[in-house]
């Protein structure tokens, strides 16, 4: 039976997750990528009003994803608020477990590749000018890590570090793997980023939107890093 809860998602992945399990929430960010479902602003930015006039019966929230002045502003509203908390894909499970419990929806989890051991040194850049990478606080970082990648500059303590040219170089990585998102890196960067080494376009949103896609996803980059070893890699 498909539940009937007024749902508003904040996050991307959950709104993702709850179309997955036959939930279609009220209203959901713009960022969600669901052009036929209500937008109430972005992940850091939300239209508290429009929210509060939906009425809904549970708004979900990301502890990352969103910002604690948001979550205070509609907690002093009344609502009825979920924060989930995901920096790892071990966190996965446990908190959409808990999800589907509150959502009355059916939730099964496998990892679907063991943890592997590689041996590749990556530079994973989410943004240039300046460039910014992710640390081991991250759930990008720790599905990697999973794939047996070992994520330069991950033991900084800021969650998205920033680092400059001379750290990069210093480093000398065996691959960068270039996410589509939250900078859009494409094929008219691969020039640029060869220049740091051998490059490997890979979609961001299964590098970071965690949920009901985290096992597919692990798959199909397991793939493209198996594709590496035919380059020599």
């Amino acid at each position: 039976m498909v539940s009937s809860i007024r749902v508003i998602s904040l996050v991307p992945s959950v709104t993702e997750t709850l179309l997955d399990w036959g939930i279609e929430p009220v209203a959901c960010t713009r960022f969600c990528e669901q052009p036929k479902i209500q937008h109430v602003g972005g992940t850091k930015d939300p239209d508290i009003a429009a929210i509060e006039a939906l009425a809904p019966d549970l708004v979900v929230l990301d502890r990352e994803e969103n910002r604690l002045e948001d979550y205070e502003a509609l907690a002093s509203s009344g609502l009825n608020l979920e924060a989930l908390h995901v920096t790892s894909v071990f966190d996965v499970d446990g908190e959409l477990r808990r999800l589907a419990s509150i959502v009355g929806a059916q939730w099964s989890h496998a990892l679907g590749v063991g943890q592997l051991s590689r041996g590749l040194k990556a530079f994973v850049p989410i943004w240039r000018r300046p460039w910014m990478t992710v640390s081991s606080r991250t759930y990008g970082a720790s599905l990697l890590n999973h794939l047996g990648i070992e994520v330069l500059f991950s033991d900084m303590e800021d969650a998205y570090p920033v680092i400059d040219d001379d750290d990069l170089r210093a480093t000398k990585p065996d691959v960068v793997l270039a996410p589509s998102e939250p900078y859009p890196f494409g094929k008219r960067h691969l020039h640029m980023l060869e220049e740091i080494a051998p490059t490997l376009l890979i979609d961001g949103q299964d590098l970071f939107w965690w949920g009901s896609r985290t096992s597919g996803a692990i798959r199909r980059l397991n793939l493209e890093l198996e594709a590496l070893k035919e380059q020599g890699m």
